[in-house]
């Protein structure tokens, strides 16, 4: 009989097999229990005895060392992955016969990692490739500094969704720290590659908008991380936003507001961390044209009002930034492109992001403007008292709810740091404003 204690917790996966074998090694005294003291084991088992790859190594790793376990023993696959964690020694048997010949033997041979060289990809498309479409470039260039949620809308073909895939190239790499984060994220969801791994490029999650409120989310019967924690630390874009599910958008208004996702089941609670930016890109309407110069709009009133309410009030509240993308003249399509490249674009993303980063420096979940608290930037963000007397006068006449009033002034707030202002100022809040619907989101 083979016990996995606690008894009342549900176990899956394969991960046990190795384990269970050197248990029943060990009971029938073909293995010395002291062998297998103060040592983990994780893997699962071929029928010829291989031990191969499991999921969540990264995270097997971080509970053995804080657990002070000697050594891991895990598959050859999970080496890299496991070995981020530097301070951990680790074994990684080809096969069941290896394991316990070593096992016999009292020693262990110690498994290295490849050295392997962060990269950048290089096929990240270019900002100068987009003609027009200022006002969105400058919006994506805010929300890159500031970790703010922007939602475009606009007809089809206006490029919503190319200035949405280039957003992730102007945003900084990521930290040692977050590439942790991200990489046991993907490793438990069981997307882990090797590429994933050497890269410091942050994630970038475009789900269809078919998807479950479990696959957006994260949840099932054993609950894997959604898609807006595999956009953990990047970007979550949502083209179509509007055609996705109701029930299913809403349910982002919590990950948006905690940075994290609390699944709940009757035997247990998995909590799984969610800090992504939104990018939404969404029609006017059914049709796609009201609006539109080009084209006439054939929805009746009643359509487009049904079509707007699909995103709830307090989601859209939740959302920073509001941008309009117009068509493009076809005339202008042929011009040489003329706009700051991603390259410049990003050099200013990350000064913008330096100088957060020691704003918030004393705290250990904040990081970026998007994600502070409003009373504490109205309290500590060093607000101009003419940018004040602006923004308090515009919430009092678009009547906003008081986490609208902390939007703007996150917004403004990022602005400033863009422009190297110590002081929010007047033409800050300004440019902020602009970007702030009044009633729905057009």
């Amino acid at each position: 009989t083979v016990n996995l204690a606690p008894a009342d917790i549900r176990k899956d996966g394969t991960a046990f097999d190795l384990p269970i074998a050197l248990g029943v090694l060990t009971a029938t005294g073909q293995l010395d229990p002291s062998a297998v003291h103060n040592r983990l084991f994780v893997g699962e088992l071929g029928l010829d005895g291989s031990v191969r790859g499991i999921r969540g190594a990264l995270s097997v790793a971080r509970l053995a060392g804080a657990s002070g376990v000697r050594t891991l023993v895990l598959p050859p696959s999970n080496v890299d992955e496991a070995g981020r964690l530097s301070f951990l020694s680790i074994s990684a048997p080809a096969d069941l016969r290896t394991l316990v010949t070593e096992l016999g033997g009292g020693e262990l041979t110690t498994a290295s990692p490849s050295t392997s060289v962060k990269v950048v990809s290089a096929d990240q498309p270019d900002f100068a490739e987009v003609v027009g479409q200022g006002t969105a470039k400058r919006a994506l260039e805010i929300a890159a500094a500031g970790g703010h949620n922007v939602l475009m809308v606009g007809p089809p073909g206006a490029g919503k969704t190319m200035l949405a895939r280039r957003l992730p190239g102007i945003l900084p790499e990521l930290s040692e720290a977050e590439s942790l984060e991200v990489i046991a994220i993907h490793s438990v969801a069981g997307i882990l590659t090797s590429e994933s791994m050497a890269s410091c490029t942050r994630p970038f999650r475009a789900p269809h908008h078919s998807i479950s409120s479990a696959g957006l989310i994260g949840g099932g019967s054993s609950p894997r991380p959604g898609e807006v924690s595999l956009a953990h630390n990047g970007v979550l874009f949502l083209d179509e936003m509007l055609e996705f599910p109701r029930s299913v958008l809403d349910g982002l208004r919590q990950p948006m507001e905690d940075a994290r996702v609390v699944i709940s089941r009757a035997s247990m609670s998995v909590r799984f961390p969610a800090r992504f930016t939104l990018i939404g890109a969404t029609n006017p309407c059914p049709c796609g044209r009201l609006g539109d110069p080009t084209g006439t709009c054939t929805c009746p009133p009643r359509e487009i009002d049904r079509y707007a309410r699909r995103i709830s009030g307090p989601l859209a509240d939740r959302i920073d930034m509001h941008v309009t993308v117009g068509p493009v003249a076809l005339t202008d399509l042929s011009a040489a492109p003329s706009g700051e490249s991603t390259l410049v674009l990003r050099e200013r993303v990350c000064r913008a992001r330096q100088i957060q980063s020691r704003r918030f420096r004393d705290s250990h979940r904040i990081t970026f403007n998007g994600h502070a608290s409003g009373r504490w930037l109205d309290a500590s963000g060093e607000i101009g008292s003419d940018a004040r007397a602006l923004l308090q006068t515009a919430a009092n006449a678009l009547s906003f709810s008081a986490r609208g009033y902390h939007r703007v002034l996150k917004v403004a707030r990022t602005i400033a740091d863009i422009d190297g202002s110590r002081v929010v100022r007047e033409l800050h809040i300004a440019e902020a404003l602009r970007y702030r619907p009044a009633a729905p989101a057009w």
